[in-house]
């Protein structure tokens, strides 16, 4: 296996960059969802769940590690402060206000059905000191991409619809994931533990630049395979992963008689 694949998201819900190699620290990937819009009439932190226009815009880090915003207009909004939540709550056209994940647990909503947006909402409450929904990296493998393709090939089954962290090549088809969990993965020279299968949400199916949306994607993935897609995984160990870097997993420990 290869890595082939790297993203950081530094605002949730919205589109992040591209990397070619990420520092792993204890609770994820640095700079990883370190920053939310917070609705500041409910509280919550966005997401495209609710708000599917956040998938327009951008987020990158400047040369100091300010979270540097461009809104689908071209307005650049860096750093938090009054001028990016004015710029921020204009774009959305509610008071609205980014916020650092550090040292709190914002809560965010997501759909019963995730095929439709009239469904009950549930909240949730995430990690505390990080904007994710789970665990902190979410890893995905070409294997998965290519059996979702076969099982619906009308759909356009392309990596950043499903916002991996981890993009691993691998051979031939098949949720390969699923026999990952409670085994540890090596990348470079970091360790994730694969925890628990990714269950998907309305998510997959917003719109994106240069992406329709489509609710089929997450009905082949619901009919097939329970909704999962990728694994969910927690650091084992600290390190530097790159692009081309070797993907090793453990031996599955043997089963005592």
């Amino acid at each position: 296996m290869e890595v082939v694949g790297l993203w950081r998201y530094p605002v949730k819900s919205l589109q992040g960059e591209r990397i070619d190699a990420a520092s792993v620290v204890g609770d994820g990937i640095e700079g990883d969802r370190h920053w939310g819009i917070r609705d500041e009439g409910t509280g919550r932190i966005l997401t495209a769940r609710r708000r599917p226009e956040l998938l327009r815009a951008t987020a990158s880090y400047d040369d100091e590690d300010l979270p540097v915003i461009t809104l689908p207009g071209g307005a650049v909004l860096v750093g938090p402060g009054a001028e990016t939540d004015r710029g921020l709550s204009a774009w959305l056209g509610s008071p609205v206000s980014l916020v650092s994940a550090e040292g709190w647990a914002g809560r965010a909503e997501f759909f019963e059905d995730a095929t439709d947006d009239r469904s009950q909402a549930v909240e949730w409450t995430m990690p505390e000191g990080r904007f994710v929904d789970a665990a902190p990296i979410l890893v995905l493998t070409t294997s998965s991409l290519r059996t979702g393709t076969a099982l619906y090939p009308d759909g356009t089954w392309e990596t950043r619809r499903f916002r991996p962290n981890v993009l691993l090549e691998v051979a031939g088809e098949g949720w390969v994931e699923d026999g990952w969990i409670g085994r540890t993965l090596r990348l470079g020279s970091a360790e994730l533990a694969p925890a628990e299968p990714c269950v998907r949400c309305t998510m997959v199916t917003r719109s994106q630049p240069g992406l329709d949306p489509d609710v089929d994607i997450f009905r082949t993935l619901a009919r097939h395979h329970r909704g999962h897609f990728g694994v969910w995984s927690t650091v084992a160990a600290t390190g530097v992963v790159s692009i081309g870097d070797r993907a090793i997993l453990a031996p599955a420990a043997p089963v005592l008689p």
